[in-house]
């Protein structure tokens, strides 16, 4: 994918989050740079800064998906191993092969069910932020699609059959409007844009205006 580039950001002053040196300078060696033809590269990127920005606002990261996913996918590779290292050759073994991939295949199905219909393209979930009246924690996902340059981040409830699940909101934008011709990450533009997201399903938008 390559990006073509239009005028650089007027509001490219706007910096925030960004990190400075003790002159009053942005500290190249700890700015945020992707690889502009590298779509990978750029999602990453920018999804790390999300969970960034996030939990830089009070939210506490829930990392429990993460470990189950973790964890089946640990079963799966110990299925595996006891499958090649069994000690009795075929057709001694045939029993104790038919139950590791009848488990094998149980195991993984529950993963891929997990992933597409739990996590499908959620980069972070989050515990309800302390002090709110909300009673569940938010989902953060994104999405950067295959030769485009357009980036849509959303933020949901991480329960949306709860009484205090909100509408879902989320924006789309050009990754050109968040870096520079270098592929450096304008944080305070893209800190700025998030923070309103977050805002926005809050509902306290009107703070900031």
């Amino acid at each position: 994918m390559q990006l073509q580039r239009g005028p650089a950001p007027e509001d490219e002053t706007f910096e925030r989050k960004e990190r400075m040196g003790s002159n009053g300078s942005p500290n190249k060696s700890s700015a945020k740079k992707a690889n502009l033809m590298d779509p990978h590269s750029i999602k990453h990127l920018l999804d790390e800064s999300v969970t960034e920005i996030v939990t830089n606002r009070g939210y506490t990261e829930d990392v429990r998906m993460s470990n189950i996913r973790l964890l089946l996918g640990a079963v799966i590779i110990a299925i595996a191993l006891l499958a090649q290292f069994y000690p009795k050759k075929f057709p001694a073994n045939r029993d104790f092969l038919v139950g590791c991939i009848v488990l094998y295949i149980v195991f993984n199905g529950l993963l891929q069910i997990i992933i597409y219909t739990k996590e499908k393209n959620a980069i972070l979930f989050t515990y309800p932020l302390t002090g709110s009246f909300n009673c569940t924690g938010l989902v953060f996902s994104s999405r950067l699609p295959r030769f485009s340059d357009l980036y849509t981040v959303s933020v949901a409830s991480a329960d949306p059959k709860s009484i205090s699940a909100k509408k879902p909101v989320q924006i789309t934008k050009s990754v050109t409007q968040w870096f520079t011709r270098d592929g450096i990450l304008v944080e305070g533009l893209f800190w700025k844009d998030v923070d309103r997201l977050i805002d926005d399903y809050s509902g306290d938008s009107g703070k900031n205006k």
